[in-house]
């Protein structure tokens, strides 16, 4: 990968300010417009400094038919968004001398400035790092001046394919230990889980992670997930549980690289559980009996802590609570877990292929992860046959009717027992439906059995 951005790098393209445009009045794009453009992208977000932030977002805004809002009036932070939904411009003063700003931000690639006459501005050797697919901090003084800045320096390490060079890796390596000491401040949660989501979101996730573990910042922000290192596993694993955790992310990217933001985090956060219910079983071989729930209960831990909405959370959660469900081996097994888990699915058959194919130790072979993929084509197929039904067989004034019991939960019970049955092929008529209700009732003792 390294290689292929180098080659990539040292083609550097030359910049149109026209390619900018609208250009505003005494503007310099700055940051990572410039370092994408030079790269041969085509950045759909664009940063500049200007003399006047709100003048400039208002004439920008007015010129691509769009809308101008502040995004901190204090500091005089503007943001203008095209009417079409194309490109973000946003608008901070420029105040002093333009090297001094560029020499502030965080890495070389990041500062640099390109102005309306077309001249690029490179006070911290961006150009030069940029050629030689490098990541490079401006100085060790603007790295800790933002406790995030470490962890943005690995995102853009894996996502760019640059190597971090020394320096700057003993800096990162420094912060995180202060970090972890409390000697540095811990930056808000909230851009913690900012910078994850667009780790996790952007190229080479599970590579940026790897590369937070080895420069000791995983345990500053996912504590959870370095307690895993150097756990043991089966002879069906052949990592840690770190390791382990990290390539599930990774098969599951390269498999479906349209996985959502929990089942990045559900893959990558699965067996966090591991660590806490770990025990010798027989033969001295470990045992992690209860990990899913646990781990579920950790990942909602460390999701909320750092800021994920709720939907995310809850999402994330539940896909590591089931990830260790058994799969149907028949077809009516699989139109009932189809049917039982459908909100969960596909995702969680996502997450579960990722966990087996992450698995390669001595007791995995290829028969094996077979199976497991035939089962899960099974599911996804019984997933699709069943449609759900336009109108129920039974309401729940029709189950407590037919039973002669009150309102409550036996009514929901038997509401699910006859959808449930409907899914699997069991029934297919309200009068098949009322048969199944009246044994299960009287079998439960809701009602005498019929004589």
């Amino acid at each position: 990968m390294r290689a292929t951005r180098g080659r990539r790098a040292a083609r550097l393209l030359r910049l149109d300010p026209g390619a900018f445009a609208p250009w505003p009045a005494g503007g310099v794009l700055v940051g990572g417009a410039v370092r994408d453009a030079l790269l041969g992208g085509a950045p759909a977000d664009l940063d500049w400094l200007v003399p006047d932030p709100r003048a400039a977002c208002e004439e920008t805004a007015a010129l691509l038919g769009g809308s101008c809002f502040p995004l901190d009036e204090e500091r005089g932070h503007w943001r203008a968004v095209a009417g079409d939904g194309g490109a973000t411009h946003d608008f901070a003063p420029l105040a002093g001398a333009l090297a001094d700003d560029l020499r502030r931000r965080d890495l070389t690639v990041n500062a640099l400035a390109l102005d309306a006459s077309g001249r690029l501005h490179d006070p911290t050797g961006g150009l030069d790092d940029l050629r030689a697919a490098t990541v490079r901090m401006t100085s060790v003084e603007a790295l800790r001046a933002d406790t995030v800045r470490p962890l943005r320096a690995v995102r853009f390490a894996a996502g760019l394919g640059f190597e971090v060079e020394p320096a700057t890796a003993a800096a990162v390596r420094a912060a995180a230990e202060d970090l972890r000491a409390r000697r540095l401040p811990s930056p808000a949660p909230e851009r913690v889980r900012d910078e994850l989501t667009a780790l996790l979101l952007g190229p080479g996730p599970a590579r940026a992670l790897v590369l937070a573990a080895d420069l000791g910042l995983l345990g500053t922000f996912l504590p959870e997930l370095e307690a895993c290192r150097g756990v043991g596993q089966g002879p069906l694993h052949h990592l840690d549980v770190l390791g382990h955790s990290l390539e599930a992310l990774r098969v599951l990217v390269a498999t479906f690289p349209d996985a959502s933001l929990p089942e990045r985090l559900a893959a990558l956060l699965h067996d966090v559980g591991k660590p806490v219910t770990a025990a010798a079983g027989p033969w001295g071989r470990p045992t992690f009996d209860g990990h899913d729930a646990a781990g579920a209960d950790l990942t909602r831990a460390a999701l909320t802590r750092l800021r994920f909405d709720g939907a995310t959370v809850r999402r994330a959660a539940e896909l590591v609570r089931r990830h260790m469900l058994p799969l149907p081996t028949t077809d009516r097994g699989a139109r009932r877990f189809a049917h039982r888990y459908r909100r969960l699915l596909p995702d969680l058959l996502r997450v579960m292929v990722a966990d087996r194919e992450a698995a390669r130790g001595r007791a995995a072979s290829a028969a094996g992860r077979t199976r497991y993929r035939v089962a899960i084509s099974r599911v996804l197929a019984a997933l699709e046959e069943q449609a759900p039904a336009a109108e129920p067989l039974l309401t729940g004034d029709d189950v407590m009717a037919l039973l002669g019991i009150p309102p409550g939960p036996r009514v929901g019970e038997a509401l699910r027992l006859v959808a449930e049955a409907r899914a699997v092929g069991d029934v297919a008529s309200r009068e098949d439906a009322e048969r199944l209700l009246r044994r299960y009732a009287a079998a439960q003792g809701w009602v005498e059995a019929p004589g």
